[in-house]
């Protein structure tokens, strides 16, 4: 019996959004994120899916998944965020032996604001915060809205996941710089808060922060198998965390599921 995983990065959007998802990003004001997730790559291929939750769980399964962490997105809009809020909170509700799911702000908007809805949130069942990018929403890292949410987080006892890019990687549409600097200042300024630091934390080396873990969302994409070679390198190997950034298509001619299924079996068979 394979060992079941809890995947720590997972995404999913409601309906409306699945049956257009170009149409929907116009109408609603959201093109940074349909520039990186409404595309092709060069073969012509979707670089992503966009699944039901019914086909997540199915996927989840099919994988070997026990629990998934859906994580929101960094919108533009913090309508769209307490919209998306609005979503999980359902599907978590519907599905608490299966789903976890941890709330997404716009780290811009004003501090008030980003606390009612943090606070909303958690009355309606979500239990973190993140996938957030202030880069990506031309928000510092040390906004007031961020520093609302991160005190909130500190006193839930919540993590908080952030994105982070990769700058060695080769460019693609959407591709924002994560400077180092800004995470070590968090975790540094935030000692009792645990960060989550996206994608293997974009190949820094962060060993040395106590209060920090990595994901390993998107690793084929971004690094192939040298991926798994980082653990005792740039990160612990206690600080990492399985994500896998589904339903991202993870290898060439591989359905998102397909991907998430040979991702899962690979951290099975790297396990320290």
């Amino acid at each position: 019996m394979p060992v079941s995983l809890v995947d720590h990065h997972v995404h999913l959007y409601p309906s409306e959004l699945n049956r257009d998802p170009a149409a929907w990003a116009a109408a609603q004001g959201e093109p940074a994120w349909a520039r990186m997730c409404v595309r092709t790559r060069r073969d012509g291929s979707p670089v992503q899916e966009f699944p039901e939750v019914d086909e997540l769980l199915r996927a989840m399964d099919a994988a070997g998944v026990a629990r998934a962490v859906l994580l929101g997105w960094y919108w533009e809009r913090p309508e769209t965020c307490a919209w998306h809020n609005r979503a999980m909170a359902r599907w978590v509700n519907a599905h608490p032996d299966r789903l976890e799911a941890w709330a997404t702000v716009q780290p811009g908007a004003p501090a008030a604001e980003i606390r009612a809805e943090l606070r909303r949130a958690r009355d309606e069942g979500l239990a973190g915060l993140g996938e957030l990018s202030p880069h990506s929403v031309g928000a510092s890292v040390e906004s007031e809205g961020m520093r609302a949410a991160l005190a909130l987080a500190e006193e839930w006892r919540w993590r908080v996941n952030l994105h982070v890019t990769e700058p060695r990687a080769k460019p693609y549409p959407g591709k924002v710089l994560t400077p180092e600097e800004d995470f070590r200042a968090l975790a540094r300024a935030w000692p009792r808060v645990e960060f989550v630091l996206a994608h293997w934390a974009g190949g820094y080396d962060v060993r040395d922060l106590p209060n920090v873990w990595v994901d390993t969302a998107a690793a084929p994409l971004i690094y192939g198998e040298a991926a798994w070679a980082m653990r005792g390198v740039s990160v612990r190997p206690e600080q990492v965390l399985f994500g896998s950034d589904y339903p991202l298509r993870l290898r060439p001619g591989q359905s998102a599921a397909e991907g998430w299924r040979a991702f899962a079996e690979e951290a099975r068979q790297t396990r320290p």
